[in-house]
């Protein structure tokens, strides 16, 4: 791979990422490093203006606290998370992020964001921490202001990031390639800041065929931030914990907007509310189990129960939330114009956000005033902004965190100079794309400001990025070498493609790890035989090959997501009960266990290629 040109970038802050939280770290990060004259350099997979999962727009703004307005409280909001998540939190990361998440939203609006407002010119309100807004260019919105922040110099997209850089315990850089010329990338910087995203398509997909690469959860987020991460040393945080969303079937539309703006129900294929006829179920799960609003995953275990007794399919009943609606207006003209209203707001939540589903309406002749559409749980992703919980073990803010949990500034690691936000910080999930994008700004303001007190660029050795650089291009080097052993390439016994390596995993993933096939439930026994198949197909992974750029990526994007795939079974494994029946069911240990109410962490160490699983108190600032 001689032919690959070595590019070398000094910086001060690098933040690697392009979505909400790298484009709120850019903001951040800027200011105050122009007011101490330092370098921000971001480094982005894709393209900025549709990167991350804001990428295909959003019907709404999901975190917004209304403090000032007197709607909420932080302490309501670190309350309803908790709750959410069966009491594993970290309270001081979410409190942090939600004391100044509004004022994210008023510079989304600043910025030219319609966010919708009644005739009083308040907030409309999705829910009560959802604002609905036009957002098929919120993205586009965010990412310009990131980059005239930044400048474009100092932007580098195209550029997929493969391995930290570590230096006597500090991460110093990052490198990677471009996916469009052949060109080898070395970032070296003071401090880093990780917001690469969540993970998709560890798990096998409920769509085949052409719809492969359907997901809820965009699909080109493939676990770099856990991956980066954990290869830097850091300790992870709720790696057992998955997020299972309910989701419009095949297609992955929002309901949200259906449950919340519409008061829409969802029954069985019997006509029966499982909300109401399952209740009892909830009894279980106490203390959270009786909070309103139920957790999601217990909302889905509730609808899941239903499945499982072959009362499916699941039905969202669209026809009856609309005709409820607009049979409140009793003048007949305006409840006609009420009707189309509705009808033209239920079309635009795809069309704001998932496009592919009013397809898929339109494709079926579905019209969501005559007739109900069927909703269905997704696989499960890895995300820390949603209701999922993974990611890095963060430092607290000073003024409010415990002091077991505060080490250094706001977000960062436990390896030193390396900062997450967003996917890739754990403990402190709905943030959502407003929350990710403040805690981008939290985690940068601290990054400068490590800068600032650690000015001097810590020596790196060139040998050690030159094995870097042969290992990542080698899958390169392995098909140029044999692919003339065969009349069809992708048949070759020196070597695998990307895309046959995937489907082992996701096979795995989905039989031993509790997947859509066995309806979400695992075991210790599964665990340990797909850790077994897992130590043989990280094996194989030293043969992948790739014939270009963008298959080189794939390889990539495979080894990330099979660090994940190990960090998350070997958390299931270690949390000995049953927590999240809705996201995961522990077919050996059915219960909640009090002893549990713990994080459970985990962290490797590179130089002994070990794990070593830990228990975290839950300290509560409330």
């Amino acid at each position: 791979m001689a032919k690959f040109e070595t590019v070398e970038v000094q910086t001060d802050v690098l933040i690697l990422g392009g979505g909400m939280a790298a484009c709120g770290a850019a903001v951040e990060a800027a200011y105050w490093a122009k007011k101490n004259g330092l370098k921000v350099t971001l480094v982005d997979k894709a393209c900025m203006e549709r990167s991350g999962a804001v990428a295909m727009g959003l019907s709404a703004i999901n975190q917004y606290v209304g403090v000032k307005d007197g709607q909420n409280t932080v302490k309501d909001y670190v309350e309803y998370v908790r709750n959410d998540l069966m009491g594993i939190t970290r309270e001081d990361l979410v409190a942090n992020i939600a004391r100044h998440v509004d004022s994210t939203v008023h510079l989304f609006e600043k910025w030219g964001l319609p966010i919708w407002t009644d005739e009083k010119g308040a907030y409309v309100h999705e829910g009560r921490w959802q604002l609905m807004i036009n957002g098929e260019s919120y993205k586009i919105v965010v990412a310009e202001a990131a980059k005239n922040a930044l400048g474009a110099e100092n932007v580098y997209e195209r550029v997929f990031i493969t391995e930290p850089i570590v230096e006597n315990g500090r991460c110093v850089g990052a490198v990677g390639f471009s996916t469009r010329e052949e060109k080898f990338y070395v970032f070296k910087a003071k401090a880093v800041l990780a917001a690469m995203g969540g993970a998709v398509h560890v798990f096998k997909p409920r769509s085949g065929g052409e719809g492969l690469g359907r997901s809820w959860y965009p699909p080109f987020n493939s676990g770099a931030s856990a991956y980066f991460t954990i290869k830097a040393g850091a300790e992870m945080t709720c790696q057992e914990v998955r997020f299972i969303p309910v989701r419009f079937k095949d297609a992955y539309g929002p309901v949200g907007a259906w449950f919340l703006l519409f008061k829409s129900r969802a029954t069985n294929g019997l006509g029966e509310d499982y909300m109401q006829t399952n209740k009892t179920e909830l009894e279980k799960w106490k203390p959270y189990g009786a909070v309103k609003p139920v957790p999601a995953n217990l909302r889905n275990w509730l609808m899941m129960l239903d499945v499982m007794a072959g009362k499916g399919p699941i039905f969202m009943r669209t026809e009856e939330a609309i005709e409820k609606l607009s049979a409140a207006v009793s003048d007949p003209k305006e409840r006609k114009k009420k009707l189309k209203d509705l009808e033209s707001e239920a079309w635009e939540d795809f069309l704001d956000m998932t496009i592919s589903q009013a397809i898929l309406w339109a494709a079926t002749d579905t019209m969501p005033e005559e007739r109900p559409s069927e909703i269905a749980a997704c696989e499960p992703y890895f995300i820390g902004s949603h209701s999922g919980a993974s990611g890095a073990w963060v430092s607290g803010p000073e003024d409010i965190a415990p002091k077991q949990y505060c080490w250094g500034p706001a977000n960062m690691t436990t390896v030193k100079g390396l900062f997450a936000a967003g996917d890739a910080s754990g403990a402190s999930s709905h943030k959502f794309s407003s929350g990710s994008h403040t805690e981008g700004r939290i985690a940068a303001k601290s990054a400068v400001r490590f800068a600032v007190e650690n000015p001097s660029m810590p020596a790196i050795d060139n040998a050690k990025i030159e094995k870097l650089r042969e290992r990542i291009l080698r899958p390169m080097e392995l098909f140029e070498t044999h692919k003339g052993a065969t009349t069809d390439p992708d048949v070759n016994p020196n070597y695998i493609r990307p895309k046959q390596y995937l489907f082992r995993l996701q096979k795995l993933m989905d039989e031993y790890a509790g997947g859509v096939s066995t309806n979400f439930t695992t075991s210790e026994k599964l665990l340990n035989k797909g850790l077994e198949l897992l130590k043989a197909l990280k094996e194989d992974s030293e043969k992948l090959a790739a014939e270009t750029l963008h298959e080189l990526m794939r390889v990539w994007e495979n080894i990330h997501r099979t660090w994940q795939a190990e960090s998350h079974m070997r958390t299931i494994l270690f949390r000995d009960e049953t927590r999240w029946p809705g996201y995961y069911f522990r077919s050996d240990r059915p219960q909640m266990k009090e002893d549990w109410k713990v994080f459970a962490n985990c962290t490797y160490n590179p130089e002994k290629n070990e794990w070593e699983m830990k228990k975290r108190e839950i300290l509560s600032i409330y």
